[in-house]
């Protein structure tokens, strides 16, 4: 029987169309045409096509049913790529275990998971190989390397793999069956597995696509593989016939030179990523006239920087504003709107959002208080945790169910969404609500300044005071000047107490500025205050 040749207004016209259909039509539409590429080696799309089926084959060989999760723990890399593609041809979820993170908080991943298969490569094996493992999980390396394990405790893709050829037993996959579990990134506490359908990534893929994905797509995908961040662009590359190019780990000098060599067309960077990319002296030498839309997520992007992407960077810039979750996205089109690049845009089409106080009471337009947000791509819930799915759970007065954002922010005149804060990160200071951003940006109008984080620190006189931590543009610069200069453009609520300097600021691997941290460490440490909160703040 002829396949079934999909095409991009086939998949954004269809209610829904699971990922490994269009897939297979694609490698047999495709064949020669090339669909992954790491710096080592590249596959067709008929290669993909063929080794998704014997993955699959060789999952459902071992007993995996269908709908059961099978963890994948591995560097970016184009079998990472193809194991979480066969996983998804045997319908079962694939469980993306945090490969940088703790070898105990990996195991603790794949506990949550329950996957009785685990597929991953030599770096990950070194990582857990000093931890006791749980009986009955087979371990399979995606990069065929036995890292130094006994071949009872490992098994080389290829000894594991059913015979060239073999196909899948057929699945049908529903649009509510699981696709993957994502390990939240663990900002605020211990990672908690995210549930997200077949139905949430192909209307992911569907606004995407009509975006301008097809084949003649070039994505790098330079963040994990584990991370949503990833996901966004990854699928909805693949999903329009595209190519992908992954980096095994991110360097913005190697990312500019794939970038010019490969033809690039899209890419998804967190913002610290452009910071250190625009930061590059001979950013201006590379040629990347390919490129059509760059996009953001996951952490603040400060207005000045994409001031300066949209100045030097050819091609549109994309910031999206949303979390792994699901709830609902804002998107701002930086350049149609550059008089809005303070904000996060309007909310995307067909999500709702909504602002609430702290009594879980809508708030009328321009008011400040907390994000919730409902949209076709919601996550299932949090993997076996009942309890913490519900208290990420807001419903509105018909009943309706909404996520929790954990963000504090507030809409304009003309609906674009301004973020204020975390609402854990908020700073209550003899009892005013301090934002740490607002801060932060005019700590960051300082040129001595390269990156900035400010946190409460509890004080005896005001329950909590503002405290800078900074990353100076000059290593060898001086701090002296940073706060007074700050302070005199605050209001007397907000001002900053005390400055730390450090090399860098502890982020997660997707970018994010770890505040806990940071807490952690100079929360108890008043002898690095510049002065006395007494003096400056609430005066």
């Amino acid at each position: 029987m002829d396949p079934v040749y999909l095409s991009v207004a086939d998949i954004v016209a269809a209610d829904f169309i699971p990922l490994p259909t269009i897939l297979a039509s694609h490698a047999a539409r495709r064949g020669p045409a090339i669909a992954l590429a790491d710096e080592q080696r590249q596959v067709s799309w008929a290669e993909l096509g063929a080794m998704a089926e014997r993955i699959a084959a060789g999952l459902q060989a071992a007993g995996v049913g269908l709908h059961e999760p099978v963890a994948l723990a591995a560097t970016n890399s184009v079998m990472a790529a193809l194991a979480f593609l066969g996983i998804l041809r045997a319908g079962s979820p694939a469980a993306l275990l945090t490969s940088s993170a703790s070898g105990e908080t990996v195991m603790a991943m794949l506990a949550d998971s329950g996957a009785r298969v685990l597929l991953l490569d030599a770096a990950m094996a070194d990582a857990l190989a000093h931890l006791p493992f749980p009986a009955g999980v087979t371990r399979v390396a995606v990069d065929d390397s036995h890292a130094g394990l006994a071949l009872s405790q490992w098994l080389p893709l290829s000894q594991w793999l059913p015979p060239v050829g073999t196909r899948a037993a057929p699945v049908t996959i529903a649009p509510a069956d699981p696709f993957n579990i994502i390990y939240s990134s663990g900002t605020t506490g211990q990672p908690k597995g995210i549930v997200q359908s077949h139905k949430m990534r192909h209307e992911y893929a569907r606004r995407t696509l009509a975006g301008g994905y097809n084949d003649d797509t070039t994505v790098i995908a330079s963040t994990p593989l584990y991370s949503n961040t990833t996901l966004v662009s990854f699928f909805p590359a693949l999903a329009g016939g595209g190519k992908v190019v992954l980096m095994a780990k991110f360097d913005a000098q190697r990312f500019l030179a794939l970038s010019q060599a490969e033809r690039v067309t899209h890419a998804m960077l967190v913002p610290v990523q452009y910071r250190r990319i625009m930061e590059q002296p001979d950013f201006g030498s590379y040629d990347l006239s390919s490129y059509r839309l760059k996009s953001s997520t996951s952490a603040p992007f400060p207005a000045a920087l994409k001031a300066d992407v949209l100045a030097r960077w050819p091609g549109g810039l994309l910031e999206a504003y949303g979390m792994t979750e699901g709830g609902a996205s804002a998107l701002l089109l930086a350049h149609e709107f550059p008089d809005k690049l303070h904000t996060v845009g309007r909310v995307a089409p067909g999500h709702e959002m909504k602002i609430i106080d702290e009594n879980g009471q809508e708030l009328p337009r321009g008011a400040t208080g907390e994000i919730v947000g409902r949209s076709p791509t919601m996550m299932t819930g949090y993997h076996g945790q009942d309890d913490k799915t519900r208290e990420a759970e807001w419903h509105d007065a018909d009943g309706r169910r909404f996520i929790r954002h954990g963000d504090i922010g507030r809409f304009d005149e003309d609906g674009f969404l301004i973020l204020m804060d975390r609402s854990k990160d908020l700073i209550i200071s003899g009892g005013f609500n301090i934002f740490p951003t607002d801060l932060e940006a005019v700590l960051a109008q300082n040129p001595a300044v390269r990156e900035v984080a400010v946190i409460g620190i509890p004080s005896d006189k005001w329950g909590e005071t503002p405290f800078a931590v900074v990353v100076l543009a000059d290593p060898a610069g001086a701090s002296q000047g940073i706060l007074e200069h700050a302070n005199a453009q605050l209001g007397k609520t907000q001002r900053i107490s005390g400055i730390a300097v450090i090399d860098q600021l502890p982020r997660s691997p997707i970018g994010k500025v770890l505040k806990r941290e940071l807490r952690d460490r100079f929360g108890g440490n008043p002898i690095t205050h510049a002065f006395q909160p007494e003096e400056h703040n609430n005066a």
